[in-house]
């Protein structure tokens, strides 16, 4: 599942090309790698308990296919449901994140010319967080927005049009937040709680179907049906101490904990000293949000009145709250 960065940043002029070259300045000697470059913040854990009430309705779903498929095939169930276990692990090699990348994410590889604008950007960043530069796969999106994401262990893209358009300074705003979210846990823990929740996912989506078939049953029949599913609804939820009604309230709690990890990404990315860079963008995108409702009138009072549920949902926080908080961090340095 990606971490959008929000578009609208401002594009350079060409009679400024030179100082696109010059904005960023790159360090130079030896690059200190920290003992401990990657972790997992109170978000990234958050995030993982968050889910794993649905982690353990999967493991019953797949308990239940697993001893059913061995009782038709003679093949020991546990085998079946020990490589779903182990599964989460074969995310994280470096195949299989390719593959993710080409075929979920649909990203590519750069372009010898964008590697060459993109690559130097990157190694100055990852030198600023102690990061070995090398142990991150970079991939390039084809869109039109200005956008980039981390992914799985090791996945960092980044738009054509961010490479087009970004200062190499903004560019490394918006790679520096990337990899805020890969050292503090927020890429894999996202992954993981998304790959071990989906047979839950898929068992629920399968009883919705059967539940839209009960009209087509006959009355008795159907209420004999609603009757059973009823009563173990009810056997459940008192076993469970009410705790099968979480993930009702949960997509709620994750958005608020995605909201926060953004702010923690944007945190880490104005310690390596993008802060200004960042804000930049942000007010950019600011700008932008008001020419739309100027220009699309219909667009603006959409806008305006966006749902609270809307809002709740949403897994970014707005950007006024991100400048507010990027502003706190550049008064609390001086």
């Amino acid at each position: 599942m990606p971490m959008p960065y929000e578009s609208g940043a401002p594009r350079p002029s060409d009679s400024s090309s030179s100082d696109r070259d010059t904005d960023l300045p790159h360090r130079t000697g030896r690059v200190h790698i920290a003992a401990r470059s990657r972790g997992a913040d109170v978000t990234a854990l958050g995030s993982l308990a968050l889910h794993l009430p649905l982690g353990v309705a999967s493991l019953a779903v797949v308990f239940t296919v697993s001893y059913a498929l061995g009782r038709l095939t003679e093949l020991p169930w546990w085998i079946l449901l020990g490589c779903w276990v182990v599964s989460g692990a074969l995310l994280f090699h470096g195949p299989c994140e390719r593959l993710l990348a080409r075929w979920l994410f649909g990203l590519r590889y750069p372009t010898p010319e964008e590697d060459g604008r993109l690559r130097p950007v990157w190694r100055e960043v990852a030198a600023r967080g102690g990061v070995d530069a090398h142990s991150y796969q970079l991939w390039i999106e084809e869109s039109d927005e200005i956008n980039a994401m981390a992914a799985a262990g090791h996945i960092v893209g980044v738009t054509s049009h961010s490479l087009r358009t970004l200062t190499p300074a903004q560019l490394g705003g918006v790679l520096a937040h990337e990899l805020g979210h890969h050292t503090r846990g927020h890429a894999w823990a996202t992954l993981l709680s998304l790959w071990y929740a989906l047979p839950a996912r898929i068992a629920w989506r399968v009883l919705l179907r059967l539940a839209a078939l009960l009209g087509r049953l006959p009355a008795g029949v159907a209420a004999v049906v609603i009757g059973v599913c009823g009563a173990a609804l009810v056997a459940l939820a008192t076993a469970t101490y009410g705790l099968i009604f979480l993930p009702l309230v949960t997509p709620y709690l994750v958005a608020a904990v995605s909201r926060r990890s953004e702010l923690r990404a944007d945190e880490h990315a104005a310690g390596l000293g993008f802060a200004p860079q960042l804000m930049a963008v942000l007010r950019q995108e600011c700008d932008r949000e008001e020419a739309c409702r100027a220009t699309v009138p219909a667009l603006g009072t959409a806008l305006t009145r966006e749902g609270l549920v809307a809002r709740l949902l949403d897994s970014h926080p707005d950007v006024h709250t991100r400048i507010h908080h990027l502003q706190a961090h550049l008064e609390n340095r001086r």
